[in-house]
């Protein structure tokens, strides 16, 4: 045969094997109701990043609730990552103002498969975050059969911003909380367009992780949600906590009065107190130096966030929707930095007022040193408490059930090695349930990907079924108030009682108390 003719059918039956390989998931374009997307094929999984799911906020739109997403002509490339919220952070997208995008994993061969969807919400303090961290990529998780979507939402002053001025020229006659606008958005959009991947519009799954868990928790309790989530997975998150008069871990919802007086103060840096004029400076003027508030933090604003969500539960003013909720072991470690024993007795002694006697009984702690057991109580303040409130309230005011997690699987324990340096830290659990472990790290066992895989099928389980159990796994319980446990992820998932209950009972105790009139008396005469 001529050479040159053997190779026209050499490129051609290459040409062939690649198109049907990049068209093996049909997929990979789709059309939703903006316009035709085309995203790309990974292996039997269809990949779409960069959607957008709303206009950008940025000129007369920044600190308004997100408007939806324009038309576009001809097809759209979802091929690559959005950058992420403006921010003090470096996401590996980079930053714009421009950032309400979302990304898509499905498994999908077709448009009518209605499979489950399980949204995931970035932690980072609502002060930083992206969609695009690689610790996120859902296809681990899409490959257990669920559509996999991560969203984006403004963070920092330009997220949660609240103003006098800027209640005036909103129709609800608040301000603030745009960032969990912009996660609700992300869902009104999903709600409308996933059944074109394959998904089912009524069975969607919100999960977060830290600020992300935060977020599915007052979501939970928001009645704007009503209709868009059908389950929530909450990760080291929780908002039980009664509204500040500082900001303390676990205290940290303020009202619309405190964040818009904070806001006039926050402006003023900028010499001028108009919100016109604010909208007119770059984006990037906002980043902050450090860590900061005001603009930070969602509030209580009675429109997206009502009220105490303690007291919403007790009411039954909740979507009432399964949930898997839980936190780490060590959480406290990424929060505690001084290690002088005397600084820390102070701390307790001016944050819980007579209650810190029992609370430093509960969580002792040793003369020249900041054990394990002061970590917890950080610890059990900012996350643990909450989780277990949660489990507790919907047990109590709801009938869908809660399914309560403690993450505790760490590298073995080295010789010579104390207690107080050992411990799952915050965030540690993400990658594991994401399944998406660094196999060629050589610190990853046999065991840790055994638990990575266990934790991946639990969640996606709950995905589908709102129930984290099959054949194949260690029997989870649904927590019961008369009989309460835990699903303990250590070398081995196992059940087990709650973690520290009698201290975390102890510092219940102090939380009633601060919503009494006496404790909220005692919190702005001290504070």
């Amino acid at each position: 045969m001529n050479t040159a003719i053997l190779k026209q059918l050499l490129w051609a039956a290459l040409f062939a094997t690649t198109m049907a390989t990049a068209h093996a998931n049909p997929l990979t374009h789709v059309t939703v109701a903006q316009g035709k997307l085309a995203g790309t094929a990974q292996q039997n999984l269809a990949v779409f990043k960069g959607v957008p799911f709303a206009k950008p906020p940025i000129g007369e739109l920044r600190w308004k609730a997100p408007q939806s997403a324009e038309k576009w002509q001809g097809v759209l490339k979802a091929q690559a990552y959005a950058p992420a919220p403006i921010q003090a952070g470096d996401p590996v997208s980079g930053i714009s103002e421009d950032s309400l995008y979302l990304n898509i994993w499905t498994p999908a061969q077709s448009d009518n498969e209605k499979l489950p969807v399980l949204v995931w919400i970035y932690g980072g303090g609502f002060s930083f975050g992206s969609s695009s961290d690689p610790i996120f990529d859902g296809s681990e998780l899409a490959n257990k059969g669920v559509i996999v979507v991560s969203i984006a939402y403004r963070v920092g002053q330009l997220g949660f911003l609240a103003h006098p001025e800027l209640n005036k020229e909103n129709p609800a006659g608040v301000s603030g909380n745009y960032g969990l606008l912009d996660q609700l958005a992300a869902l009104k959009w999903l709600k409308q367009n996933i059944a074109e991947f394959g998904g089912d519009a009524n069975n969607i799954t919100i999960a977060g992780e830290s600020a992300g868990g935060i977020s599915v928790s007052m979501l939970a309790a928001s009645p704007l949600s009503k209709g868009l989530i059908n389950k929530v997975i909450s990760q080291s998150g929780g908002s039980f906590g009664p509204t500040r008069v500082q900001n303390y871990p676990g205290e940290n919802m303020s009202t619309l009065q405190q964040a818009q007086t904070e806001g006039v103060d926050y402006v003023k840096q900028f010499g001028t107190t108009s919100i016109a004029e604010l909208r007119k400076m770059s984006a990037e003027t906002f980043i902050p130096k450090g860590w900061s508030l005001p603009g930070g933090w969602p509030i209580v604003d009675g429109y997206v966030i009502k009220g105490d969500q303690y007291k919403l539960y007790q009411q039954g003013k909740f979507n009432d929707v399964p949930a898997l909720v839980g936190y780490n072991s060590d959480e406290g470690v990424s929060f505690v930095w001084n290690p002088d024993v005397n600084n820390f007795v102070e701390g307790v002694n001016s944050r819980f007022g007579q209650f810190a006697p029992s609370l430093l009984e509960a969580y002792p702690v040793a003369k020249n040193s900041i054990p394990r057991s002061a970590r917890n109580l950080v610890r059990d303040a900012a996350f643990g408490w909450h989780t277990w409130s949660w489990a507790k309230l919907q047990t109590e005011h709801g009938k869908a059930p809660v399914y309560l997690y403690y993450f505790d699987h760490h590298p073995e324990r080295k010789t010579g090695a104390k207690d107080e340096d050992h411990g799952s830290g915050h965030g540690h659990e993400i990658a594991y349930m994401f399944n998406n472990l660094n196999k060629s790290d050589p610190n990853v066992t046999t065991n840790d990907l055994t638990m990575s895989d266990t934790m991946a099928t639990y969640w996606t389980n709950f995905a589908k079924y709102g129930n984290p159990n099959d054949d194949t796994l260690p029997n989870w319980p649904a927590f019961n108030n008369n009989k309460p446990s835990t699903m303990y992820f250590q070398q081995q998932p196992k059940v087990g009682p709650v973690p520290d209950k009698q201290a975390l009972e102890t510092l219940d105790e102090y939380f009633k108390w601060r919503r009494t009139p006496a404790g909220e008396k005692w919190a702005n005469q001290v504070r």
